[in-house]
């Protein structure tokens, strides 16, 4: 794929090397040093302001050739309706040609096209035609406008993806969406009030027909779709040579393409769960607009009530698209987009509980901002995930799609809350309107809601790790890993406990009981199990040396050896079907290093996630002992001490309530036993929980003949080894 030289790494790097923030400003100036999709942009904004500014004149053009209010009525509403009317007509058919010729003529013919139709309306009209033969042409000219924007819309979201790296498409898609339904609407209702007040300042009493704002506008209009045809032709040729597969595909039949992309969309569970995640919002969206009149009317508030509400539905959206990625940072997109149609559906439910106009502005802003970080998310994972082969197709279903779900709710919203009208029911001196418009609103709140969260289970891809910890993880910059994907066959056993707490003979006489039982068996520990881990043992514990490691270096060697140790000794054995039995675990660094010394546990449990993978013990054996009575114990083997153990009683009370509290909160995997009681009764407490678990029909483990200890780890942990030096953490 051929693009300019200055979308070089510096599109994505910064010069110290690191990665750019993937929203904001620097994000937003580093798409717009793309020579291609800088000049699309531009030209795209005008002809955005032009195609605003279009509809607006269109319509009032149309209107101001009929006499009589009625007449101009329906003028200026078959205008505006026609130019949703071609959805219905060359919907099924307009991603096909995205997919099948060049993308960038596609555009530049279309939008020629669109040159001359909007030129031939006012040019009509000066040619001294009746009114109503004026109203006729502009209704046929904008069905013709709308049909080739359906063409041209597929053609030029399929071809942005392939003009900019993939990191950057969210802010290329935030710059254009805000551009499009942000700024250039209010720009052209201001331009054309503009417009309207400096002609006739300009030239005084009557306007002569050439003068009308409405046609003066549809001049702009059309001379903006000329410019953007003539930029894409000669300035934006890689739009062209970017797309891949166009002589195969012209070779296959145009109904076999259509229905290729049919198929692909119902297949992929991906596109099938954005597709209809956007249709959701979107019509959630479409039954706030055509209730909202009859909704202020239940509040008490007439039409100012009305604007307010509709003005901050679009407040919203601006915001859910602008500030949306700053907030979630490197949250997986598909949660996000899932979540932020929840989001917007749940805002539609309180809207029916809304009781003064502050309640709904606010819900209103919400259902706004979801749908808008729907849109962008949903826009974003269509540009960088779907094949370009089909990704014509797959854009062409969304926008027309979304086009009809949005008529389809205002129209039907519309309809059922002006049949079940609205009665008030005085509640004390609140007073509450229980009526269609509000239980319409639940009933879509609740839909959505659904909608949402089956899309998110279609798109998931971080099963199993928890919804909101993962939000707020990413809003604080450390989103939640998902665990490695592995086939475990074996059972994984890890001892936990404060010094002196006895692991190390709990362990031995384990896995004594298991391989006695013809089991494979792995006894390991953390750190020290692998050579990597007895080098980064001997900096964390070793006190012959006054060069300690700082709290947080500390816990990052501790999370160095887990990674190897997981990656080596753990996982492998796992596969195989044995029985790892580590002393220590995750749960040691929560407690050293978190309560002991006083490290964010939040930080150190993402750093330990990250390191393992995700992977989590079945069974978690914590021998729990008074710190006093441990230490003790520690102290009679005349061993020596290391660092941890040379740490202070109330280091070690905090070690030991962290211990407790990381059980309280996970009973299910937890074993607590008393340290304090004989060795033999708890080796029987521990051996009987152990075997429950292995001696479940189709259970973890199945028996296998013995094999005697592991070779691979073993050597490096003997018995000896672990009843003189305990592993610390």
């Amino acid at each position: 794929m051929s693009r300019s030289g200055d979308q070089s790494d510096n599109a994505a790097k910064q010069p110290n090397g690191g990665q750019v923030d993937p929203s904001g400003y620097a994000a937003i100036r580093s798409v717009l040093r793309i020579r291609p999709f800088r000049r699309l942009w531009i030209v795209l904004g005008a002809a955005s302001f032009g195609d605003w500014l279009g509809l607006l004149a269109t319509a009032l053009f149309a209107a101001s050739q009929v006499q009589g209010s009625t007449a101009q009525g329906a003028a200026f509403g078959g205008v505006t309706a026609i130019r949703l009317l071609p959805a219905l007509v060359l919907g099924p058919v307009a991603g096909v040609f995205a997919d099948r010729f060049d993308r960038r003529w596609t555009m530049v013919i279309c939008d020629l096209l669109r040159f001359v139709l909007f030129a031939s309306i006012p040019l009509y009209a000066l040619s001294g035609a009746a009114g109503g033969l004026v109203v006729g042409w502009a209704l046929i000219a904008t069905f013709l406008i709308e049909s080739l924007t359906l063409l041209w819309i597929p053609a030029k979201e399929a071809a942005v993806p392939n003009l900019i790296p993939r990191a950057r498409l969210e802010a290329a898609n935030q710059l254009t969406l805000i551009t499009t339904y942000g700024l250039t609407p209010v720009a052209a209702a201001i331009g054309l009030a503009v417009l309207d007040r400096g002609v006739r300042g300009a030239v005084g009493g009557d306007l002569p027909s050439w003068a009308e704002p409405a046609q003066l506008a549809l001049w702009f209009n059309s001379f903006s779709r000329l410019a953007t045809a003539l930029v894409v032709a000669f300035g934006i040729k890689e739009i062209s040579e970017a797309q891949r597969g166009e002589a195969e595909r012209a070779e296959q039949s145009m109904f076999r393409q259509f229905s290729e992309g049919w198929k692909y969309i119902g297949q992929t569970p991906l596109v099938r769960g954005l597709v209809l995640g956007i249709f959701g919002a979107f019509a959630g969206g479409g039954i706030v607009v055509g209730t909202a009149k009859f909704f202020a009317n239940s509040l008490g508030a007439g039409d100012a009530a009305f604007s307010l509400l509709f003005g901050a539905i679009f407040v919203g959206l601006a915001l859910g698209i602008g500030l949306g990625p700053m907030v979630v940072k490197e949250m997986s997109r598909r949660r996000w987009f899932g979540m932020s149609i929840v989001l917007a559906s749940a805002a539609v439910m309180t809207l029916a509980f809304a009781i003064h106009l502050s309640m709904a502005i606010v819900g209103a802003v919400l259902v706004g901002a979801g749908a808008g970080m729907a849109f962008l998310a949903g826009t974003t994972l269509l540009g960088g995930e779907v094949a370009d082969e089909v990704r014509g197709r797959v854009f062409a279903v969304v926008q027309i799609g979304t086009r009809l779900v949005l008529i389809l709710a205002i129209g039907l919203s519309s309809v059922l809350v002006g049949v079940g009208g609205s009665r008030k029911l005085e509640i004390a001196d609140l007073g509450i309107s229980v009526s269609s418009t509000r239980l319409l609103l639940l009933a879509a709140g609740a839909a959505g809601i659904f909608a949402g969260i089956s899309a998110f289970g279609q798109m998931d891809d971080k099963k199993g790790v928890p919804v909101l910890a993962d939000l707020w993880g990413s809003i604080r910059g450390r989103p939640l890993m998902p665990s490695e994907p592995f086939v475990s066959a074996g059972l994984f056993v890890v001892f936990e406990g404060g010094e002196g707490a006895g692991k190390s003979t709990q362990l031995t006489a384990l896995s004594e009981r298991l391989r006695g039982h013809g089991r494979e068996v792995v006894v390991t520990r953390e750190p020290g199990a692998t050579g990597v881990g007895r080098r980064i043992r001997s900096l964390v514990l070793d006190t012959s040396g006054d060069d300690a490691p700082s709290p947080r270096a500390e816990a990052l060697l501790y999370a160095a050896d887990r990674a190897h140790h997981v990656a080596t000794v753990v996982r492998p054995a796992l596969v195989r079907g044995g029985v790892v039995i580590s002393d220590r675990y995750v749960d040691s660094s929560l407690a050293y290093q978190g309560a002991g010394r006083t490290l964010p546990v939040d930080e150190v449990s993402w750093l330990s996630s990250w390191a393992t993978g995700g992977l989590k013990p079945d069974l978690v054996v914590l021998l729990d002992v008074e710190p006093r009575t441990g230490l003790s114990r520690v102290a009679s083997r005349n061993t020596g001490t290391d660092r941890l153990e040379a740490e202070s009683v109330a280091f070690h009370e905090r070690v030991r309530y962290a211990f407790l509290d990381l059980a309280a909160a996970d009973p299910k995997r937890y074993l607590v036993l008393d340290a304090s009681r004989p060795a033999d009764e708890i080796t029987g407490l521990v051996v009987r929980r152990v075997e429950e678990m292995l001696g479940k029909p189709g259970g973890i483990v199945h028996p296998r003949p013995a094999q005697g200890p592991d070779t691979s780890v073993q050597p490096e942990l003997s018995d000896a080894e672990l009843v003189t030096m305990e592993h610390k953490t």
